[in-house]
């Protein structure tokens, strides 16, 4: 997918005191970014069993691997997001594609553990380059619907993610470690379709500053508030976060324990998971910019509580059912956490975006080592039961500030 040159050239808004129409050619090509970068990393986790065997790993070692991706994202994107609200850098896309392309390369070729944890790091510091500057111009490209080109520019991320447990079944898993290079070519198109964006980007910048005054809605919080209302933010990205650990990474060994499915059984099942969990993250944006955004955090953290209680206590059929209301209804919460917490800190996007971002991925990655090893020591159903009262977090929702003007009542 191209970006056609009149859309680059005619996005530039009029300076006059209405918002910029929403861009949906720049946010479309964004979410298709997106599906490729998380496409990639997504294969990752999907080949654990395969990498499993084939180094002779426990749960322990793949928990690391896990940690060593989400850390190095998590540690550098609210340092890329401080550095790009002072001095943007509407190339920085594609040099942190790059960084993920070369990551994807030597996972594909990697000899022994330490190299897995090199190629882990590399494409976590793509992802720490990808995920804030995109964020910043989906924002940028609003119009002011900012919950909808959140939602926009995440579902491609979802997509790719549940794109990513499918491919790594039919192609990878058949075919062996070396197989993961082919898809190199989905790098080399996000690295095209970036420079482009990069190109839209760099005609914007002499107008964003103008954008983001007109844009940013006053909180009227004092700093106390914020800081409050911002802690609340990330007790609820732990529960989520934590809790989608336990499925992302250990969902298909719990299928093959539980139930004694096939590797390709157990990666379908997770694929149809990581599918809800896409369609929860486009209904999410739009409903909180019409009913309000905290009512979303609210419903979606909490409202998910009763369905992960009854997961670790169903037959098949019912955990694959549990786990689709599950995806939905969980992932309908962050672009409305993010934008929530974008609107706490006006003319902070890059740096929000980023910090946020990064404790997602660092919570996910501390999740994927925590519970790696409690698996190891009491079982893997047990840690389902244990995971299940997470969401009960929730209920620190109601001391977030209400605040209509804001969309967060």
């Amino acid at each position: 997918m191209s970006i056609p040159a009149e859309v680059i050239a005619n996005e530039t808004p009029a300076p006059t005191p209405e918002l910029p129409s929403t861009a949906f050619p720049i946010l479309i090509s964004l979410s298709v970014c997106h599906l490729l970068n998380d496409m990639i990393q997504s294969l990752l986790p999907a080949i654990y069993p395969l990498l499993k065997t084939s180094f002779a790993l426990d749960f322990g070692q793949i928990g690391l691997i896990t940690l060593t991706f989400q850390i190095t994202a998590s540690l550098l994107q609210p340092m890329i997001g401080m550095l790009t609200d002072r001095h943007p850098k509407p190339y920085s896309l594609v040099i942190g594609m790059g960084s993920t392309l070369i990551g994807l390369l030597l996972l594909s070729q990697a000899p022994s553990f330490t190299m897995l944890l090199v190629a882990a790091a590399l494409i976590g510091t793509g992802s720490a380059v990808f995920h804030p500057e995109s964020s910043r111009i989906a924002r940028l490209a609003s119009g002011g619907r900012h919950g909808l080109a959140q939602s926009v520019f995440q579902v491609g991320g979802n997509l790719g993610s549940a794109m990513g447990p499918l491919l790594a079944a039919f192609i990878i898993m058949p075919r062996g470690q070396s197989s993961i290079a082919w898809f190199a070519v989905a790098a080399a198109v996000a690295i095209i379709l970036l420079t482009r964006i990069g190109h839209w980007y760099r005609s914007q910048l002499p107008l964003a500053k103008h954008h983001r005054k007109r844009t940013e809605v006053e909180t009227h919080l004092t700093r106390r508030q914020v800081i409050a209302a911002l802690l609340v933010l990330g007790m609820l990205i732990f529960s989520k976060y934590f809790y989608l650990a336990s499925l992302s990474s250990y969902y298909t060994f719990y299928l093959m324990h539980k139930f004694d499915v096939s590797v390709q059984s157990a990666q379908l099942h997770l694929f149809v998971f990581l599918g809800a969990v896409a369609a929860g993250t486009i209904i999410g944006g739009p409903v909180g910019d019409r009913i309000g955004r905290r009512y979303v955090i609210w419903g979606s953290i909490l409202g998910v509580l009763p369905f992960t209680l009854l997961l670790p206590h169903a037959n098949l059929l019912w955990t694959t059912l549990l786990t689709v209301v599950i995806g939905v209804v969980l992932a309908s919460a962050f672009s409305a956490i993010l934008v929530f917490a974008q609107e706490l800190v006006p003319g902070r996007t890059g740096m929000i975006s980023g910090l946020f971002f990064g404790f997602a991925f660092g919570m996910g990655g501390i999740g994927a080592a925590v519970l790696g090893q409690l698996a190891d020591h009491v079982g893997i159903e047990a840690v389902y039961r244990i995971c299940a009262w997470l969401p009960a977090i929730g209920l620190l929702a109601w001391f977030l500030p209400r605040q209509e003007s804001a969309g967060w009542h």
